[in-house]
């Protein structure tokens, strides 16, 4: 079969799926899948014989997951989904994360309320990982303006990397067994203390095989202009650590705005990551024109930031 490009887009309105030839000239649109469900997580999955899966979040149904064994062209429901159990209080509100285990069917998810669940059947059943789900600290994190969401899950060997919004970044280094808030050099800005142990609202983290121990973090940035308790932080919303999440320091500089949402590593490059600086307070783009911005030469320097001032595209 020739080559070919497969891009998967959620939305509140159901799950779309693109495909192209390599060349990418022009994509065949399909869907939507689930159609008129909010779909906050996809997997492309290509691990012995592609599969494609998709959360599909409906708040009077309940959470699905969608599982496609043909490249997209169609969808079924997986046996079941995450869910907590009946004794623990929390309910299932949001799956905001898919992410590849170690077995081919192996499969790891983040929801929300913050915790995670595994599969090893390709997602038709489910059990949760206690080590992180039922942290001494998971009863005190508190929900962020989109909810108390599990958004990331970094798998490096026996290291497992999470991001909460507001929790923070949690670590594992014996495979999800146990975690520990590792968020020294990470700030938040609306609690008194500017470097808490943990709560601070992580928006994304992003790493790359080709630079083990390199993470990148966007935080909830904007304080440079703060006035109340703990005083002004400025630089606090874009973040790289070198050894593997245990600290972290700002690679702000240079942006028009520290605040955003998502984070990439350029797939072919570990040291070019993008960012879309936003303003903090009305979530738009700095002078209302959309731009990417990108640091490279691994964000050495803070010369090496650059941003542009009219729309940009990553490809």
């Amino acid at each position: 079969m020739p080559e070919r490009v497969i891009l998967c887009i959620g939305t509140k309105k159901g799950l779309f799926v693109a495909e192209a030839p390599k060349t990418r000239r022009s994509f065949a649109l399909r869907g939507p899948f689930g159609p008129g469900v909010a779909v906050y997580a996809v997997l492309i999955d290509t691990r012995g014989t592609p599969r494609l899966y998709a959360s599909s979040c409906n708040a009077f149904f309940g959470m699905k997951v969608l599982r496609s064994t043909d490249l997209g062209k169609t969808f079924k429901e997986t046996k079941s989904a995450p869910a907590f159990p009946k004794e623990d209080g929390r309910a299932l509100a949001n799956i905001w994360s898919l992410e590849a285990g170690d077995g081919k069917k192996d499969l790891w998810c983040g929801v929300e309320p913050a915790s995670v669940f595994r599969s090893s059947d390709g997602g038709d059943s489910w059990e949760m990982v206690p080590g992180i789900s039922n942290h001494a600290h998971a009863r005190m994190w508190q929900p962020g303006n989109g909810g108390l969401c599990l958004h990331t899950i970094l798998r490096d060997g026996d290291r497992v990397h999470v991001g909460i919004s507001t929790g923070g970044h949690y670590l594992s280094e014996d495979g999800g067994a146990s975690f520990t808030a590792s968020n020294h050099g990470v700030g938040a800005g609306f609690v008194p203390d500017p470097y808490p142990e943990f709560g601070q609202c992580v928006h994304k983290i992003a790493g790359h095989k080709d630079a083990p121990g390199r993470l990148y973090m966007q935080n909830h940035g904007g304080w440079a202009e703060w006035g109340g308790p703990g005083g002004a932080r400025p630089d606090i919303g874009v973040l790289r650590s070198d050894d593997h999440g245990k600290t972290w320091r700002s690679i702000a500089k240079g942006l028009p705005s520290d605040f955003g949402f998502p984070i990439v590593v350029h797939p072919e490059d570990a040291d070019t990551v993008y960012v879309m600086p936003l303003e903090g307070t009305t979530r738009t783009c700095p002078g209302g024109a959309p731009a990417a911005s990108a640091c490279t030469r691994s964000c050495a320097t803070a010369t090496a930031c650059t941003s542009a001032s009219r729309p940009a595209a990553i490809t």
